[in-house]
């Protein structure tokens, strides 16, 4: 898996300067209210369960080297807490985005750096629309193992892959 994303991240950052950056957008990991099944029941504001934490660690194991600037999570502590070993890991302090503003959320991309963007079932399709990806994207309310990376340009790239 490493090596796909560091083939991935020479591709972008060997692109012209316009299309150098490259933002990974995930949902948040496991919530620790969800049943047998991974449905989720009916908690406000879940922490992260304990195969939670351990995708989130994963994360950060995948992404400590992808030259990420910035980090962005909602509302939400299930975005904050997946966010948090990459953030310790890289020493940054997330922003928190509301979950609700996509169009916000874009905004602040307009920094050019290497961003990774937390969000939930019902938002990252939407985010990834907005970067400029043509081809949709639906999560079911079960999907925590997908990472998108979109290396933004004149015609932005979408890469799909799956992690533990």
């Amino acid at each position: 898996m490493r090596s796909i994303l560091s083939a991935i991240l020479l591709l972008a950052l060997a692109a012209p300067a316009a299309a150098q950056q490259v933002v990974f957008v995930v949902r948040h990991a496991e919530r620790a209210d969800t049943d047998a099944g991974g449905a989720a029941m009916m908690t406000t504001d879940p922490d992260l369960s304990a195969a939670g934490k351990a995708r989130a660690e994963a994360l950060a194991t995948m992404l400590k080297d992808a030259r990420i600037a910035a980090i962005y999570t909602t509302q939400y502590k299930r975005t904050k807490q997946t966010a948090e070993p990459l953030a310790k890991a890289l020493g940054l302090t997330p922003v928190e985005v509301n979950s609700r503003d996509v169009a916000g959320v874009i905004e602040k991309l307009k920094t050019g750096e290497n961003a990774m963007i937390v969000g939930h079932s019902n938002s990252v399709g939407a985010i990834i629309e907005q970067l400029g990806v043509p081809e949709p994207v639906a999560l079911t309310d079960d999907e925590y193992d997908n990472l998108f990376i979109v290396v933004r340009g004149e015609k932005p790239t979408l890469v799909r892959l799956h992690f533990r």
